[in-house]
C-alpha cells in the first residue's frame, strides 16, 4: 500500500501512530499476531558504528539464516572485503541498504517504510525494490519516488483533511488523475496554486519574469554542476574501491588515511546527489506553475 498526500498532511505521523511511536486521540486496532517492522528516514543512523557489516547482520540471523548471511549481504551489494568494513566508514546510501537488510532479516509480517529511498543511489533503489517484491507480508510505504512505487504497490491511499481516500490503478494513474507529473508536484500543488493566486496580478510583470528566468538558469546550472561533480566522485570511488580491496592493514597510518578519504568521498557523493535531486524537483515545480 502506498501512502501519499500533500506536504504536511500527516503521512509520517500516521506511520508513527501505527507503530506506537506517536500519541493520538481515538482508537487503533491491529490484526491478530501482527509483528511490525519500521524503517524511518533516520533509521540508518541507529546502526552500531563500531560493528562490521557482517557482524551487524550476523547478530540478527537465527537458525538456517546464519549460513546465508554472506549471500543475503551480497544481494544488498555487500561482498568480498566490503562485509568487513566498519559501519562508521560506510556512506549514507550503504548504511541505508544495511539497515534495510537488517530489517528484512526479521520475521515481520507488516513493514512500514517512511521514505526508504532517501539518499539511496539508483542501483540501491533497484536492489531494495526487488527485495521488497519478494517479501510475503503487508507493506505500508510513504514515498515521493514514483518509479520506486510503480509495480511495487497495488493500493494507493491518499491522506486528506477528512481521512483516507483509496485510488485504484497504478501510481502513474494516480498522478494523471491529479494532472501532475510527479509526487513532488502533487505534494506542493496547493502551495503553488496559492502562490499563483496571490501573485496573479504580477505574473506579467517584467521584473518578476526576469527574476524567474534567472532562478531557472541558476537551478539548471546547479543541476549541471552536480552532475559533473557526481561523475568525478564516482570515478574516485572506483579508484578507492580498488585501493581498499588491497589495503595493508598492518600499516595503520596509511590504511586509516585511505578509509577516511573513502568515507569522505562517499559522503560528498551522497550530498551531491541530494542537491541534484532538490534542484530537479524545484525545476519540475517551476514548470508546473507555468
Amino acid at each position: 500500500i502506498a501512502i501519499v498526500g500533500k506536504n504536511g498532511a500527516g503521512k509520517t505521523t500516521f506511520t508513527r501512530i501505527v507503530t506506537g511511536l506517536e500519541t493520538y486521540d481515538g482508537s487503533l486496532e491491529l490484526g491478530h499476531n501482527v509483528e511490525i517492522g519500521y524503517f524511518a528516514q533516520n533509521q540508518a543512523e541507529e546502526l552500531d558504528p563500531n560493528k562490521t557489516v557482517f557482524e551487524t547482520i550476523d547478530e540478527e540471523a537465527v537458525g538456517d539464516m546464519r549460513t546465508k548471511v554472506r549471500s543475503l549481504l551480497g544481494s544488498f551489494l555487500f561482498s568480498g572485503e566490503s562485509v568487513d568494513k566498519k559501519v562508521k566508514v560506510l556512506s549514507g546510501g550503504e548504511k541505508g541498504r544495511l539497515a534495510l537488510c537488517k530489517l528484512l532479516l526479521k520475521p515481520y509480517n507488516l513493514l512500514i517504510l517512511d521514505e526508504p529511498t532517501n539518499h539511496l543511489d539508483i542501483r540501491s533503489k533497484e536492489i531494495l525494490k526487488q527485495a521488497l517484491k519478494e517479501y510475503d507480508g503487508t507493506m505500508l510505504i510513504v514515498s515521493h519516488d514514483r518509479d520506486f512505487l510503480n509495480g511495487l504497490t497495488d493500493s494507493i491511499y491518499e491522506v486528506t483533511p477528512t481521512g483516507f481516500k483509496e485510488h485504484l490503478g497504478s501510481i502513474y494513474d494516480f498522478l494523471k488523475s491529479k494532472n501532475v507529473d510527479s509526487l513532488a508536484q502533487f505534494e506542493f500543488k496547493e502551495k503553488a496554486k496559492e502562490a499563483k493566486s496571490e501573485e496573479g496580478k504580477k505574473k506579467n510583470d517584467y521584473l518578476e519574469r526576469k527574476e524567474r528566468a534567472r532562478e531557472e538558469r541558476k537551478l539548471k546550472n546547479k543541476v549541471a554542476k552536480c552532475e559533473k561533480e557526481i561523475a568525478k566522485l564516482e570515478i574516485r570511488i572506483k579508484e578507492l574501491d580498488a585501493e581498499v580491496a588491497n589495503l595493508d592493514y598492518s600499516d595503520q597510518d596509511h590504511s586509516s588515511k585511505v578509509l577516511a578519504e573513502y568515507a569522505e568521498v562517499k559522503q560528498k557523493l551522497e550530498n551531491e546527489m541530494f542537491e541534484w535531486e532538490q534542484a530537479e524537483n524545484q525545476l519540475a515545480l517551476m514548470k508546473f506553475e507555468d
